[in-house]
C-alpha cells in the first residue's frame, strides 16, 4: 500500500471529527461515544487500512458488494479525472460522450434489451422502473394495472416507495405508512421451505407468484420484481426451474420482469448479470454498485426498446413521455469510471476467474460445513457466497444474533472484513455474507474462510 498521506496527529483529529461530526449508515452510534469510529485510510487490491495502521482483507468489496475490481485502480481514477477536467456535468436532457460509450458496450452485453437510463444509486434506479410501470399503467390501463410485486426476503433500496418493496421486515419498521400499490408473495429458499426437498420445488415456489397474481387480479398487475439472487435476504439463488416458470407466469398475464442486479451486476456471479444465469428475459434491468466499482456514483435502468418504444409520444403531447429526472444522472465521471470498470473486466479474464474462485470458495465452505454442525447450509454463485449458521441442524433453528455479531468481531481482530444478514429479519440474521473482490486468489480466499474456520472453534468451545 502506498504510505499514508496524513501525519498520526491529523489522522486522530480525523476520528475526532468523524465521532462528533458524521452519522454512519446502518450502525449504532452509542459504542463510538466511549470507543473510536472505524475511518479507512487506504486501499490497495482487496487490502484496506485504518487509522490505527491496521491492514484487513475486505470480503465485502467495501462492505457492501461495491469494489468489484479492487482499490487503488489509478486508471479508473484517471479516467475520472480527465472526464471531469474536460466536461464534469450537463443535465441528461442532452448527451455526454461517456454516457454514450458505456450505454453501447453495457446494451452489447444485454441481448434483448436496449435502453439506458442513467442516474446515481440503485435505489434511484429501481424506483425508475416502479415510475416506468405506474406511468405505463396510466397511458394504457386507465392507471388500473399498477400493481407491483415482490418477493419476502428480497430488498431493492432504502426509499419510502423502495421500502414498500421490502420483503426484509426489520428494514422496513417504523418507516411507514409505506406507498400503495406493493404486494409480497413467498420467498424461494429451500432450506426454509417443508418442500425444499422435492425436485420440483422451484415450480413450486415459483408458482407462488401466480397465485398472488390471481389473488389480486392479473389486470391489476404490472410487475414483479425480484434480485436473481436474493443478497441481504440471505444469498438465496433459485432453485431449477424458479425463473423458467416465473417467466411462463408473467407472459401468461402480461405482467413485466423488473430484474434488481443492484448486487449481482457486472460479474459478481461469473456472468456479466446474475438473470443470465437463468431463462428469464426481463423487460427493466437496474444495477449500480459495481458498475463503477465504488469510483463514481452510477446507475442504470435498462429496458428493452418495446417498452421505451411505449414513451415515444407525439412531440405535441407533453404529459405522455417519460417525466423524469436523476440531476446526478447528467455527472460524466460516472459512465467514464463504468467504461474503464468493464475494460478491466475483460481485458484481467475476471468473469473466468469469478467462475473458478468462485467454486473454490464454496468447496471451502462446504468443508466448514462437514467441520461445524453450527454451519447448516452454503449458498451462492460465483464470488457471492453465504453460510448459514444454526443452533440445531434438525430443527434448522437459527443462531443467536449474538453469535453472529462474535464471529464478525473475531475475523475483524484476525484483519478479514466479512458480512452478515444485519438488520434484515426478526430471526433470521443469521447468514454469513461473503463477496470479496473479483481479483481474489486462492491464497486471499484461504485467509477470508481460515479466519471464520477460526472464528466458529472459539464459539464452539464458549
Amino acid at each position: 500500500m502506498n504510505k499514508p498521506i496524513f501525519s498520526d496527529e491529523s489522522l486522530k483529529q480525523v476520528v475526532d471529527m468523524d465521532r462528533s461530526h458524521v452519522w454512519h449508515h446502518l450502525v449504532q452510534h452509542k459504542p463510538m461515544q466511549e470507543g473510536a469510529p472505524m475511518v479507512i485510510v487506504e486501499g490497495e487490491g482487496l487490502r484496506v487500512r485504518d487509522t490505527n495502521g491496521k491492514e484487513y482483507i475486505d470480503a465485502v468489496s467495501g462492505g457492501v458488494w461495491t469494489v468489484n475490481v479492487g482499490y487503488g485502480r489509478e486508471s479508473i481514477a484517471n479516467a475520472v479525472r480527465d472526464q471531469l477536467a474536460q466536461m464534469c456535468y450537463f443535465s441528461n436532457s442532452a448527451g455526454n460522450i461517456p454516457g454514450a460509450k458505456f450505454a453501447d458496450r453495457l446494451i452489447e452485453k444485454m441481448p434483448g434489451l436496449s435502453r439506458v437510463y442513467f442516474s446515481t444509486s440503485g435505489s434511484e434506479g429501481n424506483e425508475k422502473g416502479f415510475k416506468l410501470v405506474r406511468q405505463l399503467a396510466a397511458k394504457e390501463n386507465g392507471g388500473k394495472k399498477h400493481k407491483i410485486i415482490y418477493r419476502d426476503r428480497d430488498y431493492h433500496g432504502t426509499t419510502i416507495t423502495n421500502l414498500s418493496a421490502c420483503g426484509q421486515h426489520q428494514r422496513k419498521d417504523q418507516y411507514g405508512p409505506f406507498t400503495p400499490g406493493f404486494v409480497e408473495f413467498p420467498h424461494c429458499l429451500a432450506y426454509h421451505h417443508d418442500r425444499g426437498d422435492d425436485p420440483d420445488f422451484g415450480v413450486i415456489a415459483a408458482r407462488e407468484l401466480e397465485k398472488v397474481i390471481l389473488r389480486e387480479g392479473p389486470d391489476s398487475v404490472g410487475a414483479v420484481i425480484l434480485e436473481p439472487i436474493t443478497a441481504g435476504g440471505g444469498v438465496i439463488t433459485p432453485p431449477d426451474g424458479y425463473f423458467d416458470t416465473i417467466q411462463e407466469i408473467c407472459t401468461k398475464y402480461g405482467v413485466l420482469i423488473h430484474i434488481d442486479e443492484v448486487v449481482c451486476g457486472m460479474g459478481r456471479t461469473g456472468k456479466w448479470f446474475g438473470y443470465q444465469h437463468y431463462n428469464v428475459k426481463p423487460d427493466i434491468v437496474v444495477m449500480a454498485k459495481g458498475v463503477a466499482s465504488g469510483y463514481a456514483a452510477i446507475a442504470c435502468t435498462v429496458t428493452t426498446e418495446e417498452l421505451f418504444a411505449k414513451f415515444l409520444a407525439d412531440s405535441s403531447d407533453t404529459m405522455q413521455y417519460f417525466r423524469d429526472i436523476s440531476t446526478f444522472g447528467g455527472c460524466a465521471g460516472g459512465p467514464a469510471a463504468a467504461l474503464e470498470n468493464v475494460r478491466i473486466i475483460e481485458e484481467e479474464n475476471l468473469l473466468d476467474n469469478v467462475v473458478e474462485m468462485g467454486d473454490y470458495l464454496l468447496g471451502l465452505l462446504h468443508e466448514l460445513k462437514e467441520k461445524y454442525p453450527m454451519v447448516g447450509d452454503v449458498r451462492g454463485k460465483g464470488l457471492f457466497a453465504g453460510a448459514e449458521l444454526v443452533a440445531d441442524r434438525k430443527s434448522r433453528t437459527p443462531v443467536d444474533e449474538i453469535v453472529m455479531n462474535r464471529i464478525v468481531a473475531d475475523c475483524l481482530e484476525q484483519g478479514v472484513m466479512i458480512g452478515r444478514t444485519n438488520r434484515s429479519f426478526q430471526h433470521y440474521n443469521n447468514t454469513i455474507c461473503l463477496s470479496p473482490a473479483l481479483i481474489c486468489t486462492r491464497d486471499d480466499l484461504d485467509q477470508i474462510v481460515g479466519s471464520i474456520d477460526s472464528a466458529l472453534s472459539r464459539i464452539q468451545l464458549q
